[in-house]
């Protein structure tokens, strides 16, 4: 099918709307990395199509393999330089009970933020040693629960320890801690964080209150927390380096620091080509201009702003394209240099394990949300609107937009002509994009084909997934191939031998 004219409305510099019929050119291309499973699984499209049949659309599918591997390059980056480690998933990025029992399978922990993710660690089977407790609001249920189980927390303010104590006088009983902690120091700058202690004062309030006849005399020290927002390698080198020194100083009050947990914000990758990355935040920049046709949906900025036809800041949008990624992230900060040695020996040096709470870059490649074309239709202005059976809460983040190109499978292959759509979902609002960016399909969908948005397991699928207009939530499966391909539903999945 040949690309439509679209109307552009233009206005002149003196106010005047002017009309331009302009044909249509491609959208920037931005195309993901498929791993092997995936490549193979939706070359099966009559599979694909029998499960939205059964489980309706959308299906979120996972699979464990990638899970196991981005771990064992977590591990093995350790091993490289001897240092003492743990692994934790953070389990608010993806809901599925599936990454609950791979992690006790593969031996490592889970970073747990509610009462519910903390029972079905307990549930599967997870020693209390291998969960954490980081939740941004602790109440009693969550505390007394912690205390009968005796899984360790991570405490956050004083509010809490007033709490968690209270509940251990009750329950005559004692429980391991740790202090979540943030202001550190970078370039002369404060980091802000709304999260944990200050680092200044911290050693005084352990000084104060933990010991014998001290107001939280039933809390074990343990180690030191802290999580950092955005992506920054340097933050991250800084803010070890003065936990070191933390740990250093309180050393003198007899609290032997046990871990340093760092969290996570661990960059990982998504595209295929660093030039494509680049050249899409060129065309993006150069597309707010009113001479230059839309690559967003009516020039959506991303977090752009123009004023006075000049484009400033930044779009506001996960960062897709990174050569250091995943365990090379790591291995950048350990190796960061403190006092002339690198912090990886002052780990050793000190004997503290370093713990990291990976959640987006633990479930790189494990997972898709596949969706069933419903309508194709032209709106007001001649854009190719394509009706998917989905909500845009199904596949969305905090980044703007999700900036991969999607896998198109239709029923039917034609030989045809390439068409720019956009994806819009189900929700009864005129903002109810599934994407903002236009996109470019082989050919021109019709309804009941396929559309499969690759990378999804890590904070896309659920962080914000709603039941508004009382949709049902999406189908979480599970794939798994021996000969052929089987698929499981979430809930009912139980972790086969062959996967440790």
């Amino acid at each position: 099918m040949k690309v439509s004219p679209v109307l552009i409305i233009i206005s002149s510099r003196h106010g005047q709307k002017k009309s331009s019929l302009i044909m249509s050119t491609q959208a920037p291309k931005l195309t993901p990395i498929v791993h092997p499973w995936i490549k193979d699984l939706t070359s099966h499209g009559s599979l694909l199509h029998s499960w939205i049949e059964k489980y309706g659309s959308p299906i979120n599918i996972h699979n464990l393999i990638s899970f196991g591997q981005n771990y064992l390059r977590f591990n093995r980056i350790f091993h490289k330089y001897g240092v003492s480690s743990n692994v934790f998933f953070a389990r608010k990025a993806n809901k599925c009970k599936c990454f609950v029992w791979a992690a006790k399978e593969y031996g490592f922990g889970v970073d747990t933020a509610s009462l519910n993710e903390i029972k079905e660690c307990i549930q599967a089977g997870l020693s209390s040693e291998r969960i954490t407790i980081t939740a941004a609001v602790k109440n009693r249920e969550l505390l007394t629960y912690a205390v009968e189980h005796q899984i360790p927390v991570v405490l956050d303010n004083e509010d809490e320890c007033d709490l968690l104590q209270e509940i251990l006088e009750e329950k005559e009983n004692t429980l391991s801690v740790g202090f979540r902690i943030g202001g550190f120091i970078h370039n002369d700058k404060k980091l802000y964080s709304r999260f944990g202690f200050d680092i200044s004062v911290l050693p005084q309030f352990l000084r104060n209150n933990l010991h014998p006849s001290g107001k939280y005399n039933r809390f074990n020290y343990k180690g030191l927390h802290f999580h950092l927002s955005g992506y920054s390698i340097e933050d991250r080198t800084a803010a070890l380096s003065q936990a070191l020194d933390l740990a250093k100083l309180i050393s003198k009050d007899k609290f032997k620091t046990s871990f340093i947990d760092m969290g996570g914000g661990i960059l990982m990758n998504y595209l295929r080509s660093s030039s494509e990355w680049h050249q899409f935040h060129q065309a993006l920049r150069e597309s707010l201009s009113p001479d230059n046709e839309e690559i967003t949906f009516r020039k959506e900025p991303l977090g752009l702003i123009q004023l006075e036809n000049k484009v400033y800041g930044e779009a506001k949008v996960y960062p897709y394209f990174n050569e250091i990624n995943q365990d090379k992230f790591i291995e950048k900060i350990i190796t960061g240099q403190k006092n002339g040695l690198p912090l990886f020996h002052h780990l050793k040096q000190k004997h503290i394990e370093l713990r990291i709470e990976p959640g987006r870059s633990l479930l790189d490649q494990c997972g898709i949300t596949v969706a069933k074309v419903a309508f194709r239709k032209k709106d007001a202005e001649g854009r190719n609107l394509i009706g998917l059976e989905m909500n845009r809460t199904q596949m969305f983040s905090s980044s703007a937009d999700f900036l991969l190109d999607p896998l198109f499978i239709p029923k039917t292959k034609k030989d045809t002509e390439e068409c720019e759509v956009y994806f819009v979902g189900a929700y009864c609002l005129e903002q109810e994009l599934i994407l903002k960016r236009k996109i470019t399909l082989s050919q021109f969908p019709e309804v009941g084909d396929l559309v499969c948005f690759v990378n999804t397991a890590g904070y896309m699928m659920h962080f914000y997934e709603s039941e508004a207009h009382r949709f049902d939530l999406a189908k979480n499966l599970v794939v798994e191939k021996i000969d052929k391909w089987q698929v499981f539903e979430d809930d009912n999945y139980i972790t086969a031998e062959e996967l440790v």
